[in-house]
């Protein structure tokens, strides 16, 4: 089985190219956002260590919890942004959790027969996924396309386009960790075309 790791700045149409992979056979796709959700549920392998974690800060827990006992993430994320030392602690927390869940996904596909398994993750590259992952794609569209996409799916301003790009990983970087490019900057038909032409030389 071959484990894949998929990375790309915002706007690179990622999430497409993971809707495309997932519907193949013996393929399987998590996505670490989704893991995460997941774990910071009632009953999640994190959920009661945050709730800890806070408590000792003297987060008030109405600022972080709805009435049913569930996650107000908006509201965990304010707490966040105002607090550096809770976010770093909350990362150190989770983002080794999210990483074992992976791997437990990932043992488990091995179980079933399963060909493929990708991952994707905002952080792959900082997170070092390297390291566990056969090799790291590169999904790969130019500013001015990603700048388009995100105007029209979820009505940046181009300040805000510039601020996201700004901060994420150069494409030296993506580039230097990643043995496979996917062009995805114009015909999708194209990029299906390559991506079956990858995942054919590599069975």
């Amino acid at each position: 089985m071959r484990f894949i790791g998929i990375t790309g700045g915002v706007g690179a149409g990622k999430s497409r190219v993971l809707d495309y992979i997932g519907q193949k056979d013996k393929v399987e796709v998590v996505l670490t956002d989704q893991v995460a959700k997941e774990l910071m549920e009632p009953g999640g392998a994190c959920y009661e260590g945050i709730i800890s974690m806070m408590d000792q800060r003297g987060i008030d827990r109405a600022e972080f919890l709805k009435e049913d006992g569930t996650l107000d993430r908006p509201g965990l994320a304010k707490v966040l942004f105002r607090n550096n030392a809770i976010r770093e602690e909350l990362n150190a927390y989770v983002h080794p959790a999210v990483k074992r869940e992976v791997l437990r996904r990932m043992e488990n596909a091995k179980e079933r027969n399963l060909q493929w398994f990708f991952v994707e993750a905002a952080l792959l590259i900082e997170e070092h996924y390297d390291a566990l992952c056969d090799e790291l794609w590169y999904i790969y569209a130019s500013y001015e396309t990603r700048k388009a996409r995100l105007k029209e799916s979820r009505g940046y301003s181009d300040e805000k386009i510039d601020s996201i790009i700004s901060s994420q990983q150069s494409e030296d970087v993506f580039r230097k960790y990643c043995k496979v490019w996917i062009n995805n900057d114009g015909d999708f038909a194209k990029t299906v075309e390559e991506i079956d032409c990858v995942m054919q030389k590599n069975r």
